[in-house]
């Protein structure tokens, strides 16, 4: 089945990835298909697309046109198995373009069973892949108080981490905290929502669904993969969501794009070896024009580099 979904920054990921017809691309967040679509529309009879997802709906949402296509190939996994899955087919830098996408995608958000959204009553899970691993459920109503805060804390940047904590470990002791709907009145009613231009419990949301998905691990284990694997000329294009993701996809492309430093003191010139990356541009945001269509791309950034 083909889910008809917006593609955040379209044009852009396009014109970033520099799309030669013969190239072998990689979308290591396939989600429903629409940068894969773009991609392959450009590819020519010796071009090649292989795309990842943890999500088997993702996988299974990719349609006859694609998996009949004999230059598309999907694997149900995540985008940290690139580097073994290039190795075993010896395509090593041989890649022209690596694209991630980062986060969660609307058809994830949007069906409450996959309990995403506080905006939907729906099971407590939060799982990109809903067959591995425990849900938020699962580990919320059996961790303690100063782990559910250190948790808001890190990865949702939520000031009121340990009030939350205490409402929800207080809950709990009576009552399993087992939907989406009983999580987000909790938060409703420990912060005062006056306070906040969004929704008092998108942040807990968001630290809840990084941890049980290790999405910033994950980032971090990926991106020298790409870099590894993309032939000289070949770009890596990363879109990120909020600040932790863009923290670590900024910081990796600085890294790679600069000599290592070396002690003042040592009478030794900088390794321009060791630079991998040319950095291609600025961050790229959305236009106005694509956020009136899509709300939801209002804090999309793109980070574009190119292999050495």
């Amino acid at each position: 089945m083909h889910y008809e979904h917006k593609p955040v920054l379209l044009d852009e990921v396009i014109k970033a990835l520099n799309i030669h017809p013969d190239g072998f691309y990689i979308d290591g967040t396939f989600g429903r298909g629409g940068h894969s679509r773009e991609i392959i529309k450009r590819l020519g009879c010796n071009g090649r697309l292989l795309a990842f997802d943890k999500d088997p709906d993702a996988v299974m949402s990719a349609g006859m046109d694609l998996i009949q296509d004999e230059r598309f190939e999907i694997i149900k996994g995540s985008f940290t198995m690139l580097m073994s899955y290039v190795k075993q087919h010896e395509v090593e830098e041989k890649v022209s373009g690596v694209l991630f996408d980062l986060g969660v995608s609307s058809p994830q958000l949007d069906n409450n069973e996959r309990g995403f959204s506080f905006r939907h009553d729906g099971p407590l899970d939060m799982r990109m892949n809903p067959t591995e691993g425990e849900s938020v459920a699962d580990w919320l109503n059996k961790a303690n108080e100063t782990e559910i805060a250190d948790v808001i804390y890190k990865y949702g940047e939520e000031r009121a981490s340990r009030r939350i904590a205490k409402a929800i470990t207080s809950f709990k002791k009576n009552t399993p905290i087992d939907s989406t709907k009983r999580l987000a009145e909790i938060i409703y009613k420990t912060i005062p929502s006056k306070k906040y231009d969004i929704h008092p419990a998108t942040k807990t949301f968001q630290a809840f669904r990084i941890f049980i998905n290790h999405e910033l691990d994950e980032i971090k284990e990926a991106l020298p993969q790409a870099t590894g694997v993309l032939c000289k000329g070949g770009r890596l294009a990363a879109i990120s969501f909020h600040s932790l993701e863009d923290r670590i996809v900024k910081r990796f492309l600085r890294a790679q794009s600069k000599p290592k430093e070396q002690p003042p003191e040592l009478p030794i010139l900088q390794d321009y070896e060791d630079i991998k990356l040319k950095l291609v541009g600025k961050k790229i945001r959305p236009s106005e024009k694509e956020i009136s269509k899509n709300p939801r791309a209002r804090s999309a950034l793109l980070r574009v580099a190119e292999r050495c």
